[in-house]
């Protein structure tokens, strides 16, 4: 098997296990037998299912990585969505597991969502951007100085 192969086939298990099944399996284990889905909330989580397949895909392209822990970017990713957010790839599941929690009207998902944004800050904060910062020193600190964590441009 190439090392692209290798690649690919790690990026799309780490996708399998990771945000799929916090975006996708989750919620639809939350939810009680017999639910109905507004399809007016399709929207909110097709959106959010787009902007992680584009997150994934610039790990992948621009990074030359996935985003498991066993095979992570050999670049800082900083690309497309990465330009105005550090996590637009933790935001994208939020938008997703939102989408679910409007769709169904589940109370049960909506909290589910505001546990997982306490986890993802607190995942970030203490432990990503460590990592970040040691492993890509000067370029991760410029970076930092100009992308907000979660939203917007930096002056």
């Amino acid at each position: 098997m190439s090392e692209t192969s290798g690649l690919f086939l790690g990026a799309l298990f780490a996708f399998l296990a990771m945000p799929a099944v916090v975006a996708f399996l989750v919620p639809w284990l939350i939810l009680s037998g017999g639910a109905h889905f507004d399809i007016r909330a399709l929207p909110v989580v097709i959106v959010g299912l787009v902007l992680l397949l584009w997150c994934v895909r610039d790990f992948y392209v621009a990074g030359r990585g996935t985003l498991a822990p066993w095979a992570p970017p050999k670049h800082l990713v900083t690309v497309g969505l990465y330009q105005i957010s550090r996590n637009p790839m933790y935001l994208a599941v939020l938008t997703i597991i939102t989408g679910w929690a409007i769709g169904f009207r589940s109370p049960a998902i909506a909290v589910y969502a505001g546990f997982m944004a306490i986890a993802f800050y607190v995942r970030v904060r203490f432990f990503e951007e460590e990592w970040l910062a040691n492993t890509f020193g000067s370029e991760w600190t410029a970076y930092r100085a100009r992308v907000s964590r979660w939203l917007g441009r930096r002056s």
